[in-house]
């Protein structure tokens, strides 16, 4: 659910954020900073592709950077085989292989399951956050209602119903949901049949407009209550919520700790792929397959170049090719149940919209301003001009893009079914 690696904001070191618990994602090397496929991208530009490929194949070193990038095999070996295997599952373990391919910040993956043979628990896995990008952990549950909504897809393909209630232990328990099990119906249908190819597409979009017909038609609030989608359609309102998006995104980048925190949760090498099984990756990003293969290719450059790479794809590319934008929204933005919704409502979303072929990407640079101005005792800025373009009352938990993809999105690596359950 996050955004290109570009928004991962790279500078010259990778700082792990001051909370995360030894055990988790390692600190990448600050005397050789982990492949960024932005500052690669800006190489690309600065010397062009003729030069970048003399310059990879003049050297001695071509044949194991395509071994160790996996430049020729986007998307292969181990870390990806959830996407895969998914659908061969039974039972509660079954259902857990479809809710860990659910959309989530950064790829941290962040949910524990319990799992008996008649309920299911998810908990919130405290070491894997974003730190500064997400302070309140918005995203994060979010991400967690996104996961919920695949598992209750994932046990009605399994002839088991779910009962679900959310916050079973109130606000300050650990448990995000509890999930009872009864035998019921084997029940699939076009939504669940997408769990396996739903992935974040982040490039460009075709020129081909939505009708508002069609955006209706991907919005499924039944049994969601308190949470909705609104569309921004109208060209005035796109071009001023593309402004906001590529201002957040500039604030991002100038702030140090913001930055740190994202790049935390980039992953470089295909040996680190398939180690790690989460994390920010290169074949995710939308880009051409001829950009991508060079782009693994090339030396890492600075996070500094990474930076202004997001902003200028934030604006040439995302904002620039979007069909329409899509806000979920609820009366009470930091409310946990509405959160949880919320990523429930997303990945309805996403699934129906992927079966349907189109396009979604989550952008959430406003809302992660919006909290980190919060969080510090700033000056509301963003808060104030997303509002501008919702209903009045509703406050914004988040934003996506949609529309006809150009290209295929390629699937980010994903962690076992072991490592998620307890």
């Amino acid at each position: 659910m996050s955004r290109v690696v570009g928004s991962d904001r790279h500078h010259d070191q990778d700082v792990r954020p001051p909370h995360a618990a030894p055990g988790g994602r390692p600190v990448a090397s600050t005397a050789e900073p982990a492949p960024s496929q932005p500052a690669r991208r800006s190489v690309l530009k600065a010397i062009g592709l003729a030069g970048a490929t003399a310059a990879v194949a003049g050297t001695g070193a071509l044949s194991y950077r395509v071994f160790d990038s996996a430049a020729l095999a986007p998307g292969g070996g181990r870390a990806y085989d959830p996407w895969r295997s998914w659908v061969t599952g039974t039972g509660p373990l079954g259902a857990v292989a479809c809710a860990v391919l659910a959309a989530n910040p950064h790829n941290t993956q962040p949910w524990v399951f319990h799992v008996t043979d008649t309920a299911m628990e998810l908990f919130a896995d405290s070491q894997r956050t974003i730190g500064t990008v997400d302070p309140l952990l918005r995203e994060q549950h979010i991400g967690l209602g996104c996961a919920l909504e695949n598992l209750v897809l994932g046990c009605r393909a399994r002839g088991l119903e779910p009962s679900v209630a959310l916050l079973p232990d109130g606000g300050a328990g650990g448990r995000v949901a509890h999930v009872s099990l009864t035998p019921g119906a084997t029940t699939t249908g076009p939504a669940y049949e997408a769990i396996g190819r739903r992935h974040t597409n982040r490039g460009p979009y075709a020129a081909t407009g939505l009708p508002d017909q069609v955006l209706a038609a991907l919005v499924d609030t039944s049994d969601l209550p308190g949470v909705a989608v609104h569309w921004v359609t109208a060209p005035a309102e796109m071009a001023v919520l593309g402004r906001l998006m590529g201002d957040a995104a500039l604030a991002l980048t100038q702030d140090e700790q913001q930055s740190q925190d994202s790049f935390a949760w980039f992953t470089g090498s295909n040996d680190e792929i398939q180690q790690r099984r989460d994390g920010m990756t290169l074949d995710a990003q939308g880009l051409s397959p001829l950009i991508l293969s060079l782009g693994k290719l090339l030396p890492a450059s600075s996070r500094t170049a990474g930076d202004a790479f997001w902003v200028d794809q934030t604006l040439t590319v995302q904002t620039r090719t979007a069909a329409a934008y899509g806000v979920v929204t609820a009366a009470d933005g930091h409310d946990r149940t509405s959160q949880l919704a919320a990523g429930r409502l997303l990945q309805r979303v996403h699934l129906t919209a992927t079966a349907r072929g189109i396009a979604l990407q989550p952008m959430n640079q406003v809302t992660e301003r919006i909290d980190r101005e919060s969080t510090t005792g700033a000056a509301a800025t963003f808060g104030p001009r997303l509002a501008r373009l919702l209903p009045a009352g509703a406050q914004p938990l988040v934003a996506f893009r949609v529309g006809y993809p150009l290209r295929e999105a390629l699937p980010s690596p994903r962690r076992t079914i072991a490592a998620v359950t307890r």
